[in-house]
């Protein structure tokens, strides 16, 4: 094939970059981008590849086949749900002030409480703006309060929130599970080690500016929390232990085999709701709003997956993967070369694009391409290499919530946040935490066993 065999997938790829600017819904421009190629070919006749008139009706084929009957899909929206009613609930209010009472007499003890709330919230639902914006409802004014620096307090709290991008339940696992045709249970166990990992850069970074620079977080006063051992037991019982045992019941299920993802996030929204019950905050007000916004956000959600179904069907039908083949070939990098080359272009999207934009766009195009890389000599023979790249991909898309000028979290947060917290001082805070996540990902990319270890150890 020659490169003019191409023009038409490059045209369309083109358009797509410039469209996605344009302020659009994403869902539309894809939908629209694919209908107008299909067409215009048809009428034209551009590529030898040919797009016919039958071939739209593979449109909805594919949404029925790919989205409307795929069962592992089931559990976005109940994960979804699980995380609106926790966030109604008030069991992350109740596991800070826990966690604060806790680590009080330990430097940066507000900070630190924030990301173990994070790492904890981010093990129960996968919803970052929720994530993001009720830390900030919760944890900022507090920090604000006890004198923290603002960049220390906006990035401690954007930070942890963007985790549940990463670890389990992660709403975009499952979609990358199913983009890739990979176990979403072995998804979930690659995932758990490099999150926990970035939880733990985390935590030592706030421990040592606390150290190094006091005056950025100020300890808590002594007399937080209950007076007695047994009024501590009793809060430790009530706010702590809840949320644990929904990640043991959520988890715990998938992992030792009882129940599919599916099956899971049906337990995980019960849970939920049962929470809710036991703090007294359920009520048909609730209940209607966390149901509603459930609704509005998986809408959103399929709406996309359905232009990125017509996108990436028509893309590939004019030889758009072909292209990508042979461009790779023609470049001449190794699976190294390919690898950063595939990083970078992820990191650099992420500072303009949603994770959901750039999953559903780049994943169907490279994923070809993923299986044929060798890494036998780096990646542990019996490890398919497929998991690990799909999580250094997770770990590069969690820096697109950070990153400016279009870090969805900073844009949370600001909504949020008291008026005296200027943008200039959010953007300063997650610096470290940007680097701190490149660092994890150059970990899991020179160390695959971060990843793999555990998927190799239970599964195998």
């Amino acid at each position: 094939m020659y490169w003019s065999d191409y023009y038409l997938p490059m045209a369309m790829f083109a358009a797509l970059a410039i469209l996605l600017f344009s302020g659009y819904p994403v869902a539309l421009i894809l939908a629209g981008l694919a209908v107008s190629v299909g067409l215009i070919d048809l009428i034209f006749q551009i590529s030898p590849y040919g797009f016919s008139m039958v071939e739209f009706l593979n449109f909805v084929l594919r949404t029925f086949g790919g989205l409307v009957e795929n069962l592992v899909l089931i559990a976005v929206p109940m994960f979804i749900f699980m995380g609106t009613m926790l966030e109604k609930s008030g069991v992350a209010q109740d596991l800070l002030h826990c966690l604060q009472v806790l680590l009080r007499r330990i430097p940066g003890g507000l900070a630190l409480s924030v990301t173990i709330m994070g790492t904890i919230m981010a093990a129960t639902t996968g919803i970052i703006g929720a994530s993001v914006v009720m830390m900030t409802l919760l944890a900022l004014p507090v920090m604000l309060e006890q004198k923290y620096s603002p960049s220390l307090a906006t990035g401690t709290i954007a930070a942890s929130g963007t985790l549940g991008i990463l670890i389990p339940p992660s709403i975009m696992l499952v979609l990358m599970a199913d983009l890739l045709s990979i176990s979403v249970g072995t998804l979930f166990l690659a995932a758990i080690l490099p999150g926990l990992l970035l939880a733990i850069f985390y935590c030592i970074y706030i421990w040592a500016i606390s150290h190094l620079r006091p005056q950025m977080a100020p300890p808590l006063p002594a007399d937080v929390g209950p007076d007695t051992h047994g009024e501590l037991a009793m809060l430790i019982l009530k706010s702590f232990i809840p949320p644990v045992l929904l990640i043991i019941l959520v988890l715990g299920s998938i992992f030792g085999g009882f129940a599919t993802p599916t099956e899971a996030s049906g337990v995980g929204a019960f849970g939920a709701t049962l929470l809710a019950i036991f703090n007294r905050k359920l009520n048909w007000a609730v209940l209607k709003d966390v149901v509603d916004r459930s609704a509005k956000t998986n809408a959103m959600l399929f709406f996309i997956f359905v232009g990125a179904t017509a996108f990436s069907y028509v893309f590939r039908s004019l030889g758009g993967e072909d292209l990508v083949i042979d461009f790779i070939d023609h470049i001449g990098f190794g699976p190294w070369g390919i690898l950063f080359l595939l990083m970078a272009v992820v990191f650099f999207l992420g500072f303009f694009f949603d994770w959901v934009e750039i999953t559903l766009i780049v994943l169907p195009i490279f994923a070809p391409i993923i299986g044929e890389l060798d890494f036998s000599n780096h990646v542990p023979i019996t490890a398919n290499v497929v998991p690990w790249f799909a999580i250094l991909i997770a770990i590069n898309l969690q820096t697109s919530f950070l990153t400016p000028p279009f870090g969805f979290a900073l844009f949370y947060m600001k909504g949020a946040a008291p008026p005296e917290v200027k943008i200039q001082q959010i953007y300063a805070g997650i610096i470290p935490f940007v680097l701190l996540q490149l660092l994890g990902l150059g970990l899991v990319m020179a160390f695959p066993q971060i990843a793999m270890w555990l998927p190799t150890l239970i599964l195998d």
